[in-house]
């Protein structure tokens, strides 16, 4: 269990951030090289590479060596940890409220029968 919560924090950490959501859009569209990514959200090398770094750790990313340039691909199979944490407190909060709802439509009722 504890390497599943390690996974799902690396996963939370890497899409924290608004650039690496936004490269995780993109290379979901198209595989990119390192450069490419460069050029599409106007940064420099290494600021690009230090998020890729994070993406790679965190397991949705995949970079690939292709002669002399790097590939990046998207891996979307560690999102899975992340949906079904977000569906069960999801599903927490939604019962709870239907339990709320039905109490407040409840003391109504009474109240009115009163």
């Amino acid at each position: 269990m504890e390497k599943q919560e390690i996974q799902l924090d690396l996963v939370f950490s890497a899409l924290s951030d608004r650039t690496r959501r936004k490269i995780l859009e993109t290379v979901k569209v198209k595989d990119c090289t390192v450069m490419e990514l460069a050029g599409m959200f106007d940064m420099s090398l290494p600021a690009v590479s230090k998020h890729l770094k994070i993406l790679d750790h965190s397991g949705l990313l995949q970079r690939q060596k292709d002669g002399r340039y790097v590939k990046c691909h998207f891996e979307p199979e560690p999102m899975r940890g992340a949906i079904e944490w977000i569906s069960r407190q999801h599903q927490f909060w939604n019962d709870g409220l239907n339990a709320l709802a039905e109490l407040l439509d409840k003391e109504n009722q009474e109240g009115a029968e009163k």
